[in-house]
């Protein structure tokens, strides 16, 4: 759907997004498998108390476990390759990150077309490789999927995202724009990658952010102690009583986006736009990196400042206030954005509710790396290496 040009299949595939995946009462039903993975991602960090832990893994596993029990129902991968597994879990990263790669590359082919059978720097060979590695993936989730809904017949109930695409493929109400198995595989695909890393990479960003500005550490932590009474994980419906971890969240946002260029928009008439004149078919990309940067729309842009969100005017961050642009705006909006963010303002809060964190001999706060590796999305070229020490009683990490 990112990359499919406006259309009857685009419009379709939207509107199943909007009105069966990504509804409010069916992100609610999801609600539990969200918090037995936030309890098994936090348990996990307890285990490892006092010793160096790259909270980057810990989040990968968290977000890709969470994801693919909400798409799929099962996980279908493992610690190791197994008779029940189709990848381990390390492969299954490494096909996402070679995705997010893949498709932030500037193929030179794409560009000069004479030049795209020699695939002069590879990038076409590695997709096809990387394609037939999904191809496998999909099929075997779907076949899965076919199967376990034969067997249970007229009493079949869809469980996940999957089971929902498979219904609307047998639908037949509406041939011109039928969804075909390939449809549905690229639509699994959309939800797995997009849905685990750029989740991941914002929890990421703002542990990075907290860490190295203890101010926001303090003020962050005051309000979830006042939330929570200090004996509880925070949960979802705490959100609306903290302002200061929506502003925490709406700052890395701002200066890091999930993608620093929104997906490919598409001019559908000649317009003009701020007095250049755009012709109708001009492919239009917008920059949201230098958005949240523009000096004249904020005050010392560079700065890690989340008081300015809780300052003025309200600024929005589903596509109200073309200021912060994080999901885009309009139709081309991110349809995921709700579970995205429930992700990740209790992840974020509970990471540092539930631990205080030291950092190793010899390393100071700002030596955390905020240099940004380039993609689709973009990640902090070193991850950050951290000792959690428990800071909550200690049944909870039970």
């Amino acid at each position: 759907m990112t990359w499919a040009p406006y259309g009857p299949h685009w419009r379709k595939a939207r509107k199943i997004y909007l009105t069966e995946l990504f509804t409010p009462k069916r992100l609610d039903s999801f609600e539990y498998i969200r918090v037995e993975e936030r309890r098994t991602f936090l348990s996990g960090l307890y285990a490892q108390r006092g010793k160096p832990v790259v909270i980057k893994n810990h989040i990968r596993r968290y977000t890709l476990s969470s994801i693919s029990r909400v798409v799929l129902s099962d996980k279908f991968f493992s610690d190791h390759k197994t008779d029940t597994s189709l990848v381990s879990i390390s492969e299954f990263h490494e096909m996402i990150d070679e995705w997010m790669v893949l498709n932030g590359v500037l193929n030179i082919g794409d560009w000069i077309p004479w030049l795209n059978v020699f695939d002069l720097q590879g990038y076409i060979k590695r997709m096809k490789i990387l394609n037939d590695k999904f191809e496998v993936f999909h099929n075997y989730v779907i076949a899965d999927h076919m199967a376990k809904k034969a067997l249970a017949g007229k009493n079949f109930v869809p469980k996940d995202m999957v089971d929902v695409l498979l219904q609307f493929a047998e639908d037949e109400t509406d041939p011109d724009v039928k969804l075909t198995i390939d449809a549905v595989k690229a639509l699994v695909h959309d939800l797995m990658p997009g849905g685990t890393d750029t989740s991941g990479v914002t929890m990421e960003w703002a542990i990075h952010e907290v860490l190295r500005h203890p101010r926001v550490l303090a003020k962050l932590r005051e309000e979830i102690d006042r939330v929570t009474g200090g004996e509880r994980w925070v949960q979802e419906d705490d959100y609306p009583e903290m302002p200061y971890l929506e502003a925490v969240i709406k700052e890395t946002l701002r200066l890091h986006p999930l993608s620093p260029l929104l997906a490919p928009h598409f001019a559908i008439e000649d317009c003009n736009v701020a007095g250049y004149d755009i012709a109708k078919g001009t492919v239009v990309l917008i920059n949201t990196w230098s958005i949240g940067r523009l000096p004249d729309q904020w005050e010392d842009p560079y700065e890690f400042r989340p008081e300015r969100f809780l300052q003025g005017p309200e600024i929005g961050m589903t596509g109200q206030d073309f200021r912060l642009l994080p999901f885009g705006s309009g139709r081309r909006k991110c349809p995921g954005y709700s579970l995205g963010l429930r992700l990740v303002r209790t992840t974020v809060a509970n990471v540092f509710h539930g631990f205080n964190w030291k950092f190793p001999e010899g390393m100071k706060a700002e030596d955390i790396c905020m240099v940004e590796r380039y993609g689709l999305t973009t990640c902090p070229e070193v991850p950050a290496s951290v000792i959690p020490e428990p800071r909550l009683p200690i049944h909870l990490y039970k």
